[in-house]
């Protein structure tokens, strides 16, 4: 800890790094961890490319559903790498240490992803919600502008809106311990180990939670309450099955996204009590997601399936010549 601590001419101690320790309560046994982390990581990034060539190279899918389809794997593979390299690189390596700037711009990246998956999944349920309840006028409503508009409104909007989160914690003062009992820049982990007040960052990290989290979730399942009322109003029993197959591979993802989130904010209540849980739950919120989500779409949507076999059939044509 003595390299992390400077001293300075009024005999104050300032932390310039800070020592992420992992797990907690089981540093010994850690490294079992890594390998379904890893395993995990590749599957999380593995997937998402293969979901992104294959809407690139097949022109069916060329279609507003699979373009935010696109988008959120971009976003799942930004969020699992703002946290997995450093977490193996703690397990595997022992490289404790993080500047306070990687620490403060980790925190930046890891809120803004979160908040950005939040953000396209309400672009992904009003897209299904005018599909569903509005068919005739969709080609005309959810266009390619329309795409490009909601995914810049949902960049500007979470862009903006986390930017105060790392900049209230580099405002506090660390004089004293550095060392925080995770294995990832978590924002309430680091600014516990302040030594001022630090009762607006916790006002605004709440604030952010309800705002985006809390606003996009009431948003969401008010989309699928009126498609599945739209739904349930129809005579044929052939469309409702095809409505709430094309609905409910979103729907599962929403609700495990949004549920893990529930789960997360009331495990760090007991965290002082078991505070393996409260960290095990946020990292494995971080990389369980961004590979669940391509597995998902993959099995349950038939325009995607057909997509995989033509690009692996184009792969295979490729290599025999």
């Amino acid at each position: 800890m003595g390299t992390a601590l400077q001293e300075t001419n009024s005999s104050e101690v300032h932390v310039s790094e800070f020592i992420l320790l992992g797990f907690p309560g089981i540093h010994e046994f850690q490294i079992w961890l890594s390998l379904p982390m890893a395993l995990l990581y590749i599957v999380a990034l593995g997937a998402n490319l293969l979901i992104l060539i294959t809407i690139y190279l097949e022109p069916n899918l060329h279609q507003p559903m699979y373009q935010f389809l696109g988008i959120l794997a971009v976003v799942d593979i930004g969020l699992a790498t703002t946290s997995m390299p450093k977490i193996l690189a703690i397990l595997w390596f022992d490289a404790k240490t993080i500047s306070l700037p990687e620490c403060f711009a980790q925190i930046y990246a890891i809120h803004t992803f979160m908040c950005m998956e939040s953000g396209i999944f309400i672009c992904m349920a009003i897209d299904r919600y005018v599909a569903i309840c509005y068919p005739l006028q969709y080609p005309s409503i959810v266009t390619e502008t329309f795409v490009i508009k909601a995914t810049l409104s949902m960049m500007l909007r979470n862009g903006l809106l986390t930017i105060p989160v790392p900049v209230l914690a580099a405002q506090r003062q660390y004089c004293s311990r550095n060392e925080i009992d995770h294995c990832l820049c978590s924002n309430l982990g680091v600014i516990s180990l302040a030594c001022d007040d630090i009762t607006v960052n916790r006002f605004y990290q709440l604030a952010l939670a309800w705002l985006v989290a809390g606003s996009d979730m009431i948003l969401v399942y008010a989309s699928y309450a009126l498609i599945i009322r739209s739904v349930l109003r129809l005579n044929s029993t052939e469309a409702v099955s095809k409505a709430l197959s094309t609905c409910s591979s979103h729907l599962i993802l929403i609700m495990f996204y949004y549920t893990a989130i529930v789960i997360v904010s009331v495990t760090h209540l007991a965290g002082r009590r078991v505070p393996l849980i409260p960290v095990l739950l946020n990292v494995m919120h971080i990389v369980i997601p961004p590979s669940l989500n391509p597995m998902v779409y993959a099995l349950r949507t038939q325009e995607l399936k057909m997509g995989f076999q033509k690009v692996f059939s184009l792969s295979e044509y490729v290599s025999r010549k």
